[in-house]
């Protein structure tokens, strides 16, 4: 259980870091954001939905 934990920490990180840079680079490029908005959106999710799981994990691994 605890591996799993730590690999659903791993994912947030490294999720989280790619998000903090390429939504700006993607935000400040001209017409990237049309082409990319999909991609952005659905990363958001996922990062979204890593911090529930991870969070409803924490309670479970002591």
């Amino acid at each position: 259980m605890t591996f799993v934990f730590q690999a659903f920490v791993l994912a947030l990180v490294v999720l989280s870091f790619l998000l903090v840079v390429g939504v700006p680079v993607v935000l400040a490029t001209p017409g990237e954001w049309q082409r990319y908005q999909g991609v952005v959106y659905l990363s958001a999710g996922v990062w979204t939905l890593l911090v529930i799981v991870v969070g409803l994990m924490d309670v479970l691994v002591v």
